[in-house]
């Protein structure tokens, strides 16, 4: 949006928000006077609660963050206000002539007493979240625009951070080497003669050499190995292997004075000494028994 159209929507809004202003006017001073205040601070009453409204929509533009929600949560709070007593003005029509009695907003005393104590506070809430608002715009510092050049020092500063070696120290320069010229090879005529070697009897090399035997030698381990063969007789239990009937005849005798609650497979696990499994299987055939007997 150009220039000329900002500068019409703002008009434009002041305007409505003059008008707006100027209809809450007579509501806001018949609201003053029926509290008990004089003409020029019923007069003045509007700019009371309308005034801070239009101050913390200003502070909501300027500030961010938290002062921000502030700033928006008195502009609802005063709003709401202001919408209760234009309301209240709309459904007493004795306000609207000034004959009603001082402090009498409402038939109902509890809602009587809850408007008098809204019209009332809006003064003293005004100069305190005014206060507030006012010093919160003030020492509010607005972020800086970046600038074309601005842009172009940082990416420069960026550029030149990437191209920086890590390296603590620079590369040394370059070493020239000066090429140092060898003196010819001379030639040596008083070299060690080579005499004839001594012949060697050639008896030694038909005796064939001894075949070394290859087997193969278990590793020695640092520890013991472990037994895995069968478990001799005479570390096996002693008891025999009891048969399902000899398990079932046992489990009688061992619960034939049990109640039916105390009938259970780890009972009767602990007390015949048997696996679970087993013990499980006892349980059914002993209670299936007894509740034969209790329906015969």
């Amino acid at each position: 949006m150009n220039r000329t159209g900002r500068v019409l929507l703002v008009a434009a809004l002041v305007t409505v928000v003059a008008m707006a202003f100027r209809v809450s006017w007579n509501a806001l001073r018949d609201i003053a006077n029926a509290i008990g205040a004089d003409h020029t601070a019923a007069t003045l009453y509007p700019f009371v609660v309308d005034g801070l409204m239009a101050l913390a929509l200003v502070a909501t533009l300027v500030l961010v963050g938290r002062d921000r929600a502030f700033a928006l949560r008195v502009l609802g709070t005063y709003t709401l206000a202001s919408l209760v007593l234009n309301y209240v003005h709309g459904l007493v029509p004795k306000l609207h002539g000034a004959t009603v009695d001082w402090g009498r907003l409402a038939d109902w005393d509890p809602a009587n007493w809850a408007l008098v104590l809204l019209a009332t506070s809006l003064p003293v809430g005004s100069i305190y979240f005014g206060s507030d608002l006012v010093a919160k715009v003030l020492h509010h510092r607005p972020a800086p625009i970046p600038t074309p050049d601005m842009n172009a020092k940082k990416s420069a500063e960026t550029i030149s951070n990437r191209s920086t070696a890590d390296l603590t120290e620079s590369t040394p320069a370059p070493v020239a080497v000066t090429a140092v010229r060898m003196p010819d090879p001379v030639t040596v005529g008083f070299l060690k003669s080579t005499l004839p070697l001594k012949p060697v009897p050639t008896a030694l090399d038909s005796t064939p050499a001894p075949a070394i035997e290859r087997r193969a030698v278990a590793a020695e381990s640092p520890r013991p190995r472990r037994a895995t063969g069968r478990v001799p007789q005479v570390a096996r239990s002693s008891r025999p292997k009891r048969t399902p009937d000899q398990l079932l005849a046992e489990a009688r005798t061992v619960t034939a004075d049990w109640p039916d609650a105390k009938l259970t497979a780890e009972g009767i696990r602990l007390a015949v000494h048997t696996s679970p499994a087993n013990a499980r299987t006892l349980r059914e055939t002993l209670r299936s028994e007894r509740t034969g007997k209790a329906v015969a």
